[in-house]
């Protein structure tokens, strides 16, 4: 690229001023430019010095300065190289250098690596592959880009086999010019689904500056897919008329615009032309209300919206730009606010064209730059889809943002929604400081035992994945105004201005004091008041398991971030801002490491009192009175039938039976002491009970234990101990349902008769042992190294029965070192405590002849022991160790 400035030198101060500038290519076509040229200069700052391509200005467009260049005759003509494509001379490197490749690669972008590991990767290019790197970690690691290195970077591209088609997004950032290696980029995003390529739109977009001309293959690409998908054109028509805002780029995205609505024809073309008259429509009536006194506001607002009654009057129907999916006929002018923040947004309440759909209400923001929260809740989808994709369902409710023009655009709006402020204040002043506000309000909002469970379920997912996204991205300025609650349970996070960890600071003190938002009424739901600690060690094991999930695609998501560099966000700029993410997301890490990592994480946030401090300061600064939600009255009871057969008295669990099939067998007693036995699934059980929900939606049922359902927690015997509980208050409950035929049918139908068979059932008299104490362990060996995770423990007492402040300690036997002991830190006053803690042991060459010997203790008094025979251990899984009363 040529770069071209006019300067003009003062004359009072004799100092040289940019008066304007052009760029262009030397080598447009593969041929030099030759003979006299016209190039327009543009007047306006300084080029970008960190991206000069082609489109950063365009040298045809009409300015007041224009410079005449005469280029000689030179005669040039690219040629490209013969590339050596013999490398078998070549000698395998050494295991150590190729395990160093491996750990450089979890680096995951050119950018994050030294000059120095940039030099080692290069030098051993030949080796690398999809296994141990990355293709764009391999060619940004090239010492230039002259035609040798070149040539051997086409070399390596055309061996290179892709792991999956994402990878190539990162060779379509700015460090790679090449046309050649875009192209080939350009090729592999090309198998993605559209569906999936709609994910990655807002990055293909800021590629398009760096590409070489708008005749290249990711324009065609981009063209063609939006002639596949009405989703695909509709997302990229808004996306490249947000950036017409650019500086500098504005010109091409100008031109690639309107080939995009060229190509489209002229039905979507219409159906554009009514969502940009009503964005126009919207934005009008905000700037009214905006510059209208407070007190005339609403009737401003009033009057204004007969305009949005006019424009479907016009039009009859309209597709909602937020989500080309949703057509829209009128407006439900009753439903129609604003909202008292500094930026006025309106909300606006759509009525669906769709006469089965509900009613769409949307934000319109004037004022708020969008472009970031687009980027975050892009991110956070891409991690939702990644849990998805391993079977993860994380419960997140991810809502739409769109940027419609420079500081304007639309934000759905959640149904069923409110704000974690709006529950604190209907607690009352401390409202925030109260440990049971969140059950309090699920209870209320949730009678029924089933709606609680579920609303229960959906919170335990939803707040674990939102722990996991915030703590990556390092969402900032989290306080209870821009966290919500929906009445089925489900928690998620609004307003992203803040994130990468740039917090707020009050009085030079970071106002975000905790790495993402845990507090203790949060977990005091989660725990049914500390009734079930178990919960919170399943919760743990939830954060845990999805943020490992989401490390292994780190590179995925720092490569998006990667490609926004450019696109002049506030708060993503620089390779530091790409460096917060990557040592939150700690890609170098074991999951064991990970999992430790995270968990000291999530016990800061339970501990930070700040947080609550920072709700209640946001409670005292927007108090205002607000009337407690009366719970909805109790239905009326439905009409039961009574059975005039024998009822039944009592039913046990006598033992499981895992082979042929999993069914537990019950002894069923009936009134006239008659005993006969029959056979049930859990999938059985779970489905007598939705029958019981039906028939008695009026009574309190009592609790079915379906929270075993949790993949961390599938005990049979803990099972056999909850179903036993259940069948005990079903038998002992309202007579209406311990007689009811569903209730009979279940215990009384299908006896069986059969030897019970000591072998093939699981005692359920061990649910007694479940009550011993037991610890969690994971235990790995490689490289002479024995590494032991401690997860949990459970049902650990003090002799006087008391919750003890244990922590664990570890020797092992006989040690290669003088140092025998490790030890873990003091969980305080818990009997199942969380540590996920890594003790670690060297120069242990074999495990055979060692034995682990684990002490858990309370300050000074002994709690549990248990030695442990390595060489007899399953490794790398989790196992439950029970703990005897004395040292072996």
């Amino acid at each position: 690229m040529l770069t071209i400035k006019v300067f003009g030198i003062g004359c009072t101060n004799n100092t040289a001023d940019l008066l304007a500038w052009t760029c262009l290519p030397l080598f447009p076509k593969e041929k030099s430019i030759l003979g006299s040229v016209l190039f327009s200069m543009t007047l306006q700052n300084e080029p970008p010095m960190e991206i000069i391509a082609p489109g950063v200005w365009d040298r045809s467009q009409p300015a007041p300065v224009t410079l005449q260049i005469d280029f000689p005759a030179t005669g040039w003509e690219y040629m490209r190289p013969d590339s050596e494509e013999n490398r078998t001379h070549l000698e395998e490197p050494p295991r150590e250098c190729l395990k160093h490749i491996a750990s450089l690669s979890q680096k995951q972008t050119p950018l994050l690596l030294s000059e120095e590991k940039r030099r080692y990767l290069w030098f051993y290019r030949f080796f690398c592959n999809n296994k141990n790197c990355s293709l764009p970690l391999v060619l940004g690691s090239a010492p230039g880009w002259d035609e040798r290195t070149v040539s051997e970077m086409h070399t390596i591209l055309r061996r290179w086999k892709f792991s999956h088609p994402s990878e190539a997004l990162g060779l379509l950032s700015p460090s790679f010019p090449d046309q050649e290696i875009r192209k080939v980029a350009v090729q592999q995003l090309d198998n993605l689904l559209s569906d999936e390529l709609l994910e990655y739109l807002p990055q293909l977009v800021q590629a398009v500056k760096f590409e070489w001309s708008l005749q290249s293959p990711l324009v065609e690409l981009l063209l063609h897919r939006s002639l596949q998908s009405i989703q695909v054109a509709h997302r990229l028509y808004w996306l490249l008329k947000d950036a017409q805002n650019e500086a500098y780029f504005k010109s091409w995205y100008q031109k690639l615009l309107a080939a995009l609505q060229f190509c489209v024809g002229k039905a979507l073309n219409d159906e554009i032309s009514k969502e940009k008259k009503l964005i126009r429509i919207l934005r009008d009536i905000g700037e009214k209300v905006k510059s209208a006194s407070d007190s005339q506001r609403q009737e401003i607002l009033r009057k204004e919206v007969g305009r949005l009654d006019e424009f479907f009057q016009d039009t009859n129907t309209c597709h909602l730009p937020l989500n080309p999916a949703l057509c829209i006929k009128g407006i439900d002018r009753n439903a129609c606010s604003y909202f008292t923040s500094n930026a006025l947004p309106l909300k606006i309440t759509f009525i669906n064209a769709n006469p089965l759909g509900t009613n769409i209400s949307v934000i319109f923001k004037a004022g708020d730059d969008l472009r970031q929260d687009m980027l975050v809740l892009q991110v956070i989808q891409v991690m939702d889809n990644i849990w998805l994709q391993e079977g993860l369902d994380m419960q997140m409710i991810i809502y739409r943002c769109l940027s419609t023009g420079k500081n304007q655009g639309l934000v759905q709006m959640v149904p069923d929604a409110v704000t974690l402020a709006k529950i604190h204040r209907h607690s009352g002043l401390i409202g925030p400081l109260k440990e049971n506000t969140i059950k309090k309000w699920f209870s209320q909002h949730n009678h029924a035992k089933a709606d609680y469970e579920k609303a229960l379920r959906n919170f335990f997912y939803s707040c674990a994945g939102w722990c996991v996204v915030t703590f990556i991205l390092g969402v900032c300025d989290r306080h209870n105004e821009n966290i919500m609650l929906t009445k089925a349970g489900h928690m998620f996070h609004i307003d992203f201005g803040k994130f990468l960890g740039h917090a707020q600071t009050f009085g030079g003190i970071k106002r975000d004091r905790a790495p993402f938002i845990f507090t203790s009424e949060m977990e005091y739901f989660i725990t049914e008041g500390g009734k079930n600690p178990q919960h919170f060690q399943d919760f743990v094991e939830l954060c845990c398991r999805a943020y490992n999930i989401v490390r292994k695609h780190s590179r995925l998501l720092l490569n998006l971030l990667e490609m926004m560099l450019h696109a002049g966000l506030p708060e993503l700029r620089g390779i530091q801002d790409l460096k917060y993410v990557y040592n939150n997301l700690r890609p170098q890490d074991t999951d064991l490491e990970a999992t430790s990592h995270f968990t000291k994480k999530i016990k800061e946030s339970l501990e930070c009192f700040p947080v609550k401090l920072n709700n209640l300061i946001h409670i005292l600064a927007q108090m205002s009175a607000v009337n407690p939600t009366k719970s909805p009255p109790m239905s009326s009871r439905n009409s039961c039938v009574l059975s005039t057969a024998g009822s039944v008295q009592r039913a046990t669990i006598l033992g499981f039976s895992k082979n042929p099939s999993e069914l537990y067998l019950i002894q069923v007693t009936r009134g006239n002491k008659e005993t006969s036995l029959t056979e049930k699934s859990f999938d059985q059980f779970s489905k007598f009970h939705n029958q019981l929900q039906k028939q008695f939606a009026s009574l309190t049922l009592p609790e079915f234990p379906h929270w075993w359902h949790l993949p961390f927690t599938n005990s049979d015997h803990q099972r056999c101990r909850d179903l036993n509980h259940y069948m005990e208050q079903i038998l002992h409950g309202p007579y209406e349902v311990a007689n009811s035929d569903c209730v009979l049918t279940f215990f009384l139908s299908e006896p069986v008769e059969r030897m019970i068979e000591e072998s093939s059932l699981v005692d359920p008299g061990e649910k007694s042992a479940d009550k011993n104490p037991k610890v969690q362990l994971v235990i790995s060996h490689e490289e002479a190294k024995l590494t032991i995770l401690v997860k949990h423990m459970k049902n650990i007492h003090l002799p006087d029965g008391s919750a003890p402040s244990a922590h664990v300690e570890f020797y092992l036997l006989p040690s290669p070192s003088e140092v025998r002991r490790r030890k873990t830190k003091s969980v305080p006053k818990c009997t199942d405590p969380t540590y996920n803690e890594i003790v670690v042991y060297d120069e242990v060459a074999e495990l055979r002849g060692h034995v682990l010997m684990l002490i858990v203790k309370s300050k000074t008094v002994f709690v549990g022991a248990i030695n442990i025979q390595l060489c007899s251990v399953l490794l790398n899984e989790e196992k439950w160790y029970p703990l005897g009363n004395s040292i072996i």
